[in-house]
């Protein structure tokens, strides 16, 4: 089964095509629309601002693609800023809106702890109660690799994965009918990221 990973000109792209290359994964590097329609899995990473990137994406004709693709119920893995895509809005540098295809929010880290700093950036543990198949043979309470100043709300708490604590937990993964999304750099986060996109490519 082939992965569909959506290029949208995001600088990190190569970096997460190597990590499911390196798994054995067939994987389509693509911007083109047409390849989205007839993917069996879709993968959307990034980095950078919000905005921006979702102004490449519609300007590539993504939009419409991704949401057709995805309602005829083929699963679609966010990473990173590509998991914020998912979201309904942001207000990231002004107010911005997003896929909408799992429902609540994007917002920027408030912080009182002096010694937290935004970015988040480096190595933070993801918790998880409940055994969900994305997080399989990742132990909770393992370290992952963060570099992110916003974070993802959604609306209903069940959508929640995994959480991660700074100073307050956030949504480090989440899962919504067919649409999942990882904050954390997994090609970064050694083999625990990497056992979240075996997990994504068993599916």
């Amino acid at each position: 089964m082939k992965i569909t990973m959506i290029d949208y000109g995001a600088s990190n792209i190569r970096s997460a095509l190597k990590a499911f290359e390196y798994l054995g994964a067939d994987v389509l590097l693509t911007g083109d629309p047409a390849d989205v329609l007839q993917a069996d899995k879709l993968v959307l990473p990034g980095v950078g601002a919000f905005g921006s990137g979702m102004e490449a994406v519609r300007g590539l004709g993504l939009e419409s693609a991704i949401k057709e693709r995805v309602a005829t119920g083929v699963p679609l893995l966010g990473i990173c800023v590509g998991m914020q895509f998912l979201f309904e809005t942001s207000d990231e540098m002004g107010q911005h809106t997003g896929l909408g295809l799992i429902p609540g929010d994007v917002t920027r880290f408030e912080l009182d702890n002096p010694a937290n700093k935004i970015p988040h950036m480096g190595w933070n543990q993801v918790k998880h109660d409940e055994e969900h198949w994305l997080m399989e043979g990742v132990p909770s309470g393992s370290y992952v690799y963060f570099v992110h100043s916003y974070y993802c709300r959604p609306t209903n708490g069940s959508a929640t994965v995994a959480s991660t604590d700074y100073e307050d937990d956030f949504c480090a993964v989440v899962a919504h009918e067919n649409v999942y999304g990882i904050q954390f750099h997994p090609e970064k986060s050694q083999k625990h990221g990497l056992q979240i996109l075996q997990n994504y490519i068993n599916l």
